[in-house]
């Protein structure tokens, strides 16, 4: 009886995370995620699933980031019917990502169907949020650290892995064999969040490598925040900061309450333009023990700013002429309010672009970050005449040194490790180097590729 692995997505990327173990007939999938970025990888969500979702035994999440979770909805609906295992958090957090991504999704197609810029006719949206509410009927939340049987005689234990509410390392002990994926790696004396668990041992271990070439820059985060608001405001700018409704848009209201207790801030106001953000801020608040923040630390750092839920109250933030912060999602710029925003300050040379952590190949943060003199919105081109910064402190994943040292946690080698979850050059640099400090064997699998653990 052999184990197989396939890696049906975050491999060759950023995005799209999926990975199947096949053991005797039993099917377990390790995430379930979109793909992002360009195109050709965008296009790869409307494909065939790469096997009949019904004969899937069970899912597990490592966490709710859509490149994680975002495809849940369409699983389900082609016909896997399993349970979907997870952290409490995570489950909570799906609960208000995945319904939402549903309906941005159907207001984008029949925006695209109003103004006639899509190709297709009709746009339909790749699934709707009432699929988004029936896939959640499948989530089953399960402790830290205790083991969990699986449909096929597997075992599941799930590891804090920091990085954002309720994001695990998933260890697979299947039939003698023990896999383990890290998902994405948390940063390591966060500010708001836990350090990552270590794990023991495994016999196959996939890790990512979105930061496999680089090292963050070690300026706090609020330091390099308040230069960057200073500096803005002084020309008469608003900075406008796309951020992921769960994980940065919190950390980054604990930076500017941080400031603001400095006196740093007087006279700024603070919008926060996404109502899935402000949902998932209040779960933030009701799970003291996932992260560091004590409840009224949690409840400063979200009070710092002023909420806008209404689809009228964000069109009046857009008109506001005066300097100004608003944080909305999304983190690359990929859809969202934030779209209005930048089409609005894009083209302002006294505002600024202010992103805050990775920007995959192909989204609309890659292109600004690398300096593109125009972004394409909703059919029409938007100069960009804005300051583009991206302060990678406030990053919610490892850099290369950190992936290091959760790695030196093992207290032996791995058969096989694999690098996913990074782009080519990423994930190669990170490979050269474990093989050179720690000496393990390691390779960058390919997207679609099937290995044989036994």
């Amino acid at each position: 009886m052999n184990l197989t692995l396939s890696f049906l997505g975050g491999a060759g990327t950023v995005t799209g995370s999926k990975f199947l173990l096949q053991r005797d007939a039993h099917n377990v999938l390790v995430d379930c995620g979109l793909f992002q970025g360009f195109k050709a990888l965008r296009l790869k969500n409307w494909a065939p699933f790469p096997i009949e979702p019904r004969t899937i035994d069970s899912a597990v999440l490592t966490h709710a980031h859509l490149d994680h979770s975002g495809y849940l909805p369409l699983l389900v609906k082609h016909g896997f019917k399993g349970p979907v295992y997870c952290a409490r958090s995570t489950g909570d957090l799906c609960a208000v990502l995945l319904p939402d991504a549903g309906h941005l999704q159907e207001r984008d197609a029949e925006f695209a169907n109003r103004h006639k810029f899509s190709k297709h006719k009709p746009a339909l949206p790749l699934y709707t949020e009432e699929d988004a509410w029936a896939a959640l009927e499948q989530l089953m939340p399960v402790p830290f650290d205790d083991e969990v049987a699986l449909p096929g005689a597997a075992k599941l234990r799930l590891r804090r892995m920091g990085h954002i509410l309720g994001a695990a390392s998933v260890q697979i002990d299947w039939g003698g064999t023990t896999v383990v994926f890290s998902g994405d790696i948390g940063r390591y004396d966060d500010a708001t969040m836990v350090d990552p668990v270590p794990v023991d041992r495994a016999d196959y271990l996939l890790v990512e490598s979105t930061y496999g070439d680089r090292k963050h820059d070690r300026k706090a985060p609020a330091d390099a925040l308040a230069a960057v608001i200073a500096e803005t405001i002084g020309r008469g700018g608003t900075i406008v900061i796309p951020a992921f409704a769960v994980g940065r848009v919190q950390s980054i209201l604990f930076h500017l309450q941080t400031l603001k207790a400095r006196g740093q801030l007087v006279n700024v106001p603070i919008f926060l333009d996404s109502p899935m953000a402000a949902d998932a801020s209040e779960i933030f608040c009701k799970s003291v023990g996932d992260h560091k923040l004590s409840k009224l630390d949690c409840r400063r750092s979200c009070a710092v700013a002023e909420y806008r839920r209404s689809v009228e109250d964000s069109r009046a933030l857009t008109a506001n002429p005066l300097p100004k912060i608003i944080v909305s999602a999304s983190g690359m710029a990929t859809g969202g309010r934030v779209l209005h925003h930048l089409k609005r300050y894009a083209p302002d040379p006294r505002s600024t672009i202010l992103f805050a952590g990775f920007q995959a190949a192909g989204t609309r943060g890659a292109s600004m970050v690398s300096g593109a003199g125009s972004i394409k919105i909703h059919g029409d081109y938007v100069p960009v005449r804005a300051q583009v910064k991206n302060l990678d402190m406030l990053s919610a994943h490892a850099d290369a040194d950190e992936i290091l040292r959760w790695l030196r946690g093992f207290k032996a080698p791995p058969k096989i490790t694999f690098l996913v979850h990074g782009e080519p050059t990423a994930s190669d640099a990170l490979r050269r180097r474990i093989e050179e400090e720690l000496g393990w064997p390691c390779r960058v699998p390919a997207l679609g590729e099937k290995v044989d653990l036994t």
